[in-house]
């Protein structure tokens, strides 16, 4: 089976063919830095023009990397929620153009579940799974049962960590994209020279807040000497906030695991912890929550960097796991700018929650 997939719901115009058998055909991605760096962060508007400029030359660079033509396609699938809807509607219109066109299934996939589904891509990972996903606009924790099947555990009731990193680094002056940034400059800063507050550790519950943290940095910049700041300022800000970070991911996930293996997990199965999202490409966070899934006997998985952060690839599986299940989606399908993994999950208690 072979199925090409699109995506399009932030400042990422990717395309890509994947196999049943895990092969990647290829994988192009088309990153819009350019075009937002002058604004430090994403303007919805922009990326929509962008996508539209850009969407069908990285289809077909997708498909004549992979080698395949266009009748050896099983089937096209896009990201058609949640992001950025004049992105999504891009992506989403142009798949099902191709599938119109070429009498192909058109497969409608949820962008967190694109994420969520590319360990079993990359590592073949068995159902149930511990997943904790990180990127610019969500943060969560869930357990993955099957294709399809969710159940949050925890979710962030205010900021997602990736917004944290690309607001820290605005303030720091390090530019877009924030989160390269300040896992760069953290290698030579001191990572216990500012004191900040790890929010919600100790608490009951797997759920995440991260705007107090941004507050905090904001203060210890306010309270260094005027005038410019020096690079070892920036340096140990960056190393600080950073490891209040992976104290905060690690100590909610320690909860969370809990939780899975007496509520989730078969007996007699290992279970795996899986980190994926943009985030997950941070190689502090990487090691940090290695070191937590060995500690309580899981296995650990995480996506090569280049598929944490979005990508067609992990759209194009998403696209095989549901539709060798015979899962597919008419030309009718409605894009969503909100898709929850888990529908029934409460809400977080507090404000700006990333469903």
């Amino acid at each position: 089976m072979r199925v090409l997939g699109i995506e399009t719901s932030c400042d990422e115009t990717a395309a890509a063919v994947v196999t049943d058998a895990r092969e990647v055909l290829s994988n192009v991605v088309h990153q819009q830095l350019a075009d937002h760096q002058p604004f430090a962060g994403v303007v919805p508007e922009v990326a929509a023009r962008a996508h539209l400029d850009q969407v069908d030359a990285v289809v077909a660079r997708a498909m004549a990397q992979s080698g395949v033509g266009w009748d050896d396609l099983d089937a096209v699938a896009a990201t058609a929620g949640p992001g950025l809807i004049g992105g999504v509607l891009v992506g989403v219109m142009t798949a099902k153009a191709l599938a119109a066109a070429r009498s192909l299934p058109f497969v409608a996939v949820n962008h967190l579940e694109a994420h969520a589904l590319t360990a079993r891509l990359t590592d073949d990972v068995t159902f149930p799974y511990l997943l904790l996903l990180v990127s610019g606009g969500h943060c969560q924790l869930l357990v993955v049962e099957d294709v399809g099947k969710y159940r949050r555990l925890g979710t962030t009731i205010d900021d997602a960590v990736g917004e944290a990193f690309d607001k820290t680094a605005k303030m720091l002056g390090l530019g877009y994209p924030g989160g390269p940034a300040v896992e760069q400059t953290a290698f030579s800063g001191d990572a216990t020279r500012f004191d900040l507050p790890r929010p919600l550790k100790g608490r009951a519950g797997c759920d995440f807040s991260f705007s107090g943290l941004k507050t905090r940095v904001r203060m210890a910049i306010e309270a260094l000497p005027p005038g410019d700041l020096i690079q070892q300022d920036i340096a140990d800000l960056c190393a600080s906030f950073q490891a209040a970070v992976a104290d905060v991911l690690a100590e909610r996930t320690t909860r969370a695991i809990e939780t899975y293996q007496t509520d989730h997990l078969p007996a007699g199965q290992t279970g795996t912890l899986v980190v994926a999202g943009g985030v997950a490409a941070n190689q502090a966070i990487r090691a940090r929550l290695t070191d937590l899934a060995a500690g309580n006997g899981l296995a650990f998985a995480a996506p090569a960097p280049k598929l944490c952060t979005d990508n067609g690839a992990m759209v194009a599986w998403a696209g095989v796991e549901r539709f060798r299940l015979g899962l597919q989606d008419g030309l009718d399908f409605r894009p969503r700018p909100r898709w929850p993994l888990d529908p029934e999950a409460p809400k977080a208690v507090g404000a700006g929650v990333k469903a």
